[in-house]
């Protein structure tokens, strides 16, 4: 992700002086709408992360670049996420590491995936519904970039009928049964 001015078709976190959070992609020439004003997405492209704006209506906002939780909490989804302090837990007690390769059954969102890719893992996603992958590669895109794709292979199809992936380091599995899992492991 970038790290300089923010720029048309990125992410970007507003906050206002109550802590209220709003998610918005940035376009030129477009506008984000509240209840306490309109700001212009042409007074964020260019400027800093970490400007203060304020809106038509002279209510004070931060921008800044939104963290993997800010992502998670506020990302379009389908399905249940797994939240920041279970993805913790899940990556120190899974030991994953730069470079494993982890086999993820039942992507969901894309919460967990996005996780596994910050941390330097290779995902190889497993997922019933279409949608759901879909939605899981579009939020993996949007929040660590068109280079995480590189990293991340996803398929339609159900793990409990087996795995094709050899060389496995890690299998994570958001599954009702996920014993049903383990003669394929």
């Amino acid at each position: 992700m970038t790290l300089g001015a923010f720029e048309a078709g990125e992410p970007v976190l507003l906050i206002d002086r109550k802590n209220r959070r709003y998610l918005v992609d940035l376009a030129a020439g477009r506008e984000f709408h509240t209840h306490t004003g309109v700001v212009d997405h042409d007074d964020i492209i260019g400027a800093p992360e970490g400007t203060r704006l304020k809106s038509s209506r002279g209510a004070a906002f931060l921008a800044l670049r939104p963290t993997l939780a800010d992502a998670v909490l506020k990302m379009p989804r389908g399905a249940q996420v797994v939240y920041p302090k279970d993805t913790g837990a899940i990556l120190v007690l899974a030991d994953i590491y730069p470079g494993a390769r982890v086999l993820e059954a039942g992507v969901g969102s894309g919460a967990l995936s996005m996780s596994l890719l910050r941390a330097g893992a290779v995902v190889y996603g497993y997922e019933r519904r279409e949608d759901f992958c879909a939605r899981a590669r579009a939020n993996v895109e949007r929040f660590c970039g068109p280079e995480a794709l590189e990293r991340y292979r996803t398929e339609i199809r159900d793990v409990y009928e087996g795995v094709d992936e050899t060389g496995l380091d890690r299998m994570v599995l958001d599954l009702p049964e996920p014993w049903r899992v383990v003669p394929h492991a």
